[in-house]
């Protein structure tokens, strides 16, 4: 019975320490995005996104938005063709991961550089899926604003 009782308390510590290592893996594939931008690699930034993975950014106007969409393919492309002397810094200030499964959802503030200079702030929303080969990308969408940062 001391045995039974024994692995059933490790059963209960070990599941702590399973989710924080899925919250890991779920950061991790954020933060290669954005090394990938920083590097301005193409790869490393495609490797982080599903086959047919969604962007879109939302516009806003004061209280309202419009969302637009974007293609992955073309950001992938687009940064990957930047002058080697441009320099992108999007720095995610803090991370809220939750995971239900093989889903998992991330708000991720953010302050954006362009050239070390501040360009703006706001909020992406990622929407990830643990597929065979680890945990992808499959939507992400983003607020953009330059008033109310820090």
């Amino acid at each position: 019975m001391k045995s039974v009782l024994s692995m059933f308390f490790a059963f209960l510590l070990a599941i702590p320490a399973f989710s924080q290592s899925e919250e890991a893996e779920v950061k991790a594939v954020i933060a290669s995005l954005f090394e990938g931008m920083r590097a301005k690699n193409s790869d490393q930034i495609g490797a982080v996104f599903s086959e047919n993975a969604i962007m879109q950014t939302i516009e806003s106007t004061g209280e309202t938005g419009v969302v637009k969409a974007g293609s992955v393919a073309e950001f992938v492309k687009g940064i990957g063709s930047l002058p080697t002397e441009t320099k992108l810094d999007e720095r995610i200030t803090d991370y809220q991961i939750n995971i239900d499964g093989p889903m998992a959802t991330a708000w991720t503030p953010y302050e954006f550089y362009f050239n070390d200079k501040f360009s703006h702030c706001g909020v992406n929303s990622f929407q990830l899926v643990k597929m065979a080969e680890g945990w992808k990308i499959v939507y992400i969408i983003d607020t953009r604003r330059k008033d109310g940062c820090s």
